[in-house]
């Protein structure tokens, strides 16, 4: 892997820079703004339920030995289409997430990012999965979700909530149900499309079933939740990997968990399991599949928000951060006219890197992978693509670089993706791919914090 980035020579002219500079500070002034603004505390209080609704006593925990990390997050992408009017109002929703580290305690995030009106939830819980792919939560382990203190939150528009202490207890690797009921109408839903993970909904407030009887329905869309947080003894520190469908994990195997990143996570379980000097993160997802480094699609707040201006929520707003993986550009590459601006491209992970030095984390990046066969290509995009990498790898861009391009192209025609590495639309990796990915990040590069600039 390349390491080091400095200024040296291959930057953009110095009147274009400045533009591009002021441009980028800007957005960044914007969305941050945005996001330190938004609600992320307990919530509007409600009574608290009786007894005999379906939950054991002592739920909550006080907090105690351990550190905090991120077991699982995904990136509010989008307003859900068809929910503007009633949201999920009489409908249990339970989302199916994926630990990658964990813990004595948990704690979930749910999101009204993309609500137009206070999203109301009058019950809440955690468990854990009864096996693979099922709705069924495992015996014993269905706990109910508080907001400080109370059963009841109700999440303002464009906000957030993170609940109380959950005493449960989460292992690696495990599938957690995490299930939220609204009894009134509320929209648009937040949600995160390309899961690659089969979730449930069922009619009436089933929030405490431990069977998956009611949940009549399968859904490949995870809803509200944002993220679960677990108080670890395996892991002291989060790594965020950001990026577009390619983190996402589209054309990777549902219910598989095959993406790069839980190739990643795995191998750090491993590796902190086996005593090795290798550092002890956990790893959570803020891919969003079609996301670019510089612009978002319509809508306010736009679906699809581009990387730069999502970067305070989705990165920096995450648990206990140590280091950041940035996966990004082919979009902006792909979608882009003919000659687009490749100094804008690098001025954008310039931009999010620098974010990420003033908060001490180090920062991956990794090259832009191929797509030769791919409808979108051209000799152009093709020689862009080539010029961002060769800037990328002089180590002028990020802390260190793990060289995706390098790791899955065709050595026999570069421009394109190896035979069993391709999920077959030439754009995206096979779970082979996947896999040769996660490996190919050199887990020392993860360590230390972000370098002195002097």
């Amino acid at each position: 892997m390349t390491r080091g980035r400095d200024g040296g020579t291959g930057a953009p002219p110095t009147k274009h820079r400045a533009l591009l500079a002021a441009i980028l500070t800007l957005v960044v002034a914007i969305s941050a703004a945005i996001y330190a603004g938004t609600p992320a505390g307990d919530g509007t209080k409600g009574r608290t339920p009786p007894a005999g609704d379906g939950f054991p006593r002592g739920n909550a925990a006080p907090a105690s030995a351990g550190t905090w990390v991120g077991a699982w997050s995904t990136a509010p992408a989008a307003a859900e289409p068809g929910t503007g009017t009633t949201g999920m109002a009489g409908r249990s929703v339970r989302n199916v997430v994926h630990a990658s580290a964990g813990g004595t305690s948990a704690r979930v995030t749910l999101s009204n990012h993309y609500g137009r009106s206070p999203l109301t939830v009058t019950h809440a819980s955690i468990a854990l999965a009864d096996g693979t792919g099922t709705a069924a939560a495992l015996a014993d382990t269905m706990r109910r979700l508080t907001f400080g203190g109370s059963a009841r939150v109700v999440i303002p528009a464009g906000g957030q909530v993170m609940s109380d202490i959950a005493r449960i207890a989460v292992p690696y690797g495990a599938d957690v149900l995490i299930t939220t009921y609204s009894p009134v109408p509320s929209g648009p839903v937040t949600f995160h499309p390309q899961a690659r993970q089969t979730s449930y909904l069922a009619d009436g407030d089933r929030v405490a079933d431990v069977t998956a009887l009611a949940y009549t329905t399968e859904t490949r869309y995870w809803r509200y939740v944002t993220a679960l947080d677990v108080l670890s003894h395996e892991a002291d520190g989060t790594v965020v990997a950001i990026g577009d469908s390619i983190t996402d994990g589209f054309g990777a195997k549902t219910d598989a968990n095959h993406r790069w990143t839980d190739v990643l996570a795995e191998r750090l379980h491993e590796a902190a399991e086996d005593g090795r000097d290798a550092p002890r993160y956990s790893v959570v997802n803020a891919g969003i599949s079609g996301n670019r480094i510089l612009t978002g699609r319509s809508g306010r707040p736009a679906d699809n928000p581009s990387a730069l201006s999502r970067f305070p929520r989705d990165v920096l707003g995450r648990t206990n951060v140590k280091a950041v993986v940035i996966v990004l550009g082919v979009n902006d590459v792909l979608h882009s006219p003919e000659l687009a601006d490749r100094d804008g491209i690098l001025a954008g992970l310039r931009a999010m890197t620098d974010q990420a030095h003033a908060r001490g984390l180090r920062v991956v990046g990794a090259t832009i992978t191929p797509f030769g066969g791919h409808d979108g290509y051209t000799r152009a995009r093709e020689r862009m693509r080539q010029e961002v990498n060769e800037e990328i790898r002089s180590g002028r861009v990020f802390d260190a670089v793990v060289d995706f391009d390098k790791a899955l192209r065709d050595p026999y025609d570069p421009r394109r993706l190896r035979a069993d590495h391709d999920s077959g639309d030439h754009l995206h990796p096979s779970d082979k791919g996947y896999a040769r990915m996660g490996r190919t990040v050199d887990l020392d590069d993860l360590k230390g914090a972000a370098p002195v600039r002097l």
